[in-house]
């Protein structure tokens, strides 16, 4: 893809992409939320890697799997069919997706799960969204063009937004009310190794007045990008549903994130969908 060719995509996911990207994770919250709301009915099983999965995932998959046909665009999700790496490797444009990120926190009770669409381009992050249903807080970016935050967006199965209400609720990140003092370093809530504590005292080394905050899901990213917090760090198994989203939103808010402890960029539409370990650096980190 041509330097051209790219900018004219990029003008239009931000012009038609995003929108209905938003209005699926938007529907997508809405499903969650109504089975969140009925503990005793989630319905939670076991998948092959031994993580829960629950009818919320599944109705969210198909939530925006409807949502996003119209698009023509090839969608790769977590709860979508195991799709084989000779049928995905020569895409050159598809959405990344997990319906339901988090799902261990949602099962839990507390809150903290997320929507996240991702989409690609040359197995690279051009666009996103990720939806925090229950704070309502829906955050967007495309590649050279900026990270943003939108307040009470509520849960709706019939969502509407178009480009320019959306452009008219724009805030810019990261936010310069999330300066703060001292040092945040951000651990998952559920998924914690020796490995995860050994580099958090290390930082702590570096930064005595470190206060650590534990946080599910990839809401972590949209911290980082806010600048709430400054640092996190992942050494537990993650896949690139996972990041691709969070990861576009903190670039484009000026953070970063490189797999550790080697330091490279993470990589996408891999024949393995893992990720290796990474760090993630905020927004106002240098």
């Amino acid at each position: 893809m041509t330097a051209q060719d790219q900018l004219q995509m990029i003008a239009h996911i931000r012009e038609h992409l995003l929108p209905q990207c938003f209005n699926a994770a938007v529907k997508a919250g809405d499903a969650i939320m109504k089975i969140y709301k009925n503990h005793d009915d989630y319905d939670i099983s076991l998948k092959s890697d031994h993580t829960p999965i629950t009818i919320a995932d599944r109705v969210a998959h198909n939530t925006i799997k409807e949502s996003l046909g119209p698009t023509r665009i090839p969608v790769l999700s977590e709860e979508g069919r195991e799709m084989l790496f000779d049928e995905r490797r020569n895409w050159e444009l598809f959405l990344l997706v997990d319906p339901l990120d988090g799902t261990v926190e949602f099962i839990k009770g507390n809150n903290e799960f997320t929507v996240n669409i991702a989409l690609l381009a040359d197995n690279e992050c051009v666009g996103s969204v990720l939806y925090v249903p229950y704070l309502k807080k829906m955050y967007v970016a495309a590649k050279g063009k900026g990270a943003y935050l939108i307040r009470n967006i509520e849960p709706t199965a019939n969502p509407s937004y178009e480009g320019k209400q959306i452009e008219s609720m724009l805030e810019r990140l990261p936010l310069p009310s999330a300066r703060h003092d001292g040092f945040r370093v951000a651990v998952s809530r559920s998924h914690q190794t020796p490995e995860t504590m050994e580099r958090v005292a290390q930082m702590r080394e570096l930064h005595p007045d470190m206060e650590l905050v534990e946080q599910g899901s990839s809401y972590k990213f949209c911290l980082l990008a806010e600048g709430e917090v400054d640092y996190y760090i992942r050494t537990t198994n993650t896949y690139e549903w996972d990041t691709a989203a969070g990861e576009l939103i903190l670039a484009e808010a000026g953070g970063r994130t490189l797999s550790y402890p080697d330091g490279k960029p993470l990589e996408y539409n891999k024949s393995d969908l893992r990720n290796p370990w990474f760090e993630a650096h905020g927004a106002y980190i240098e």
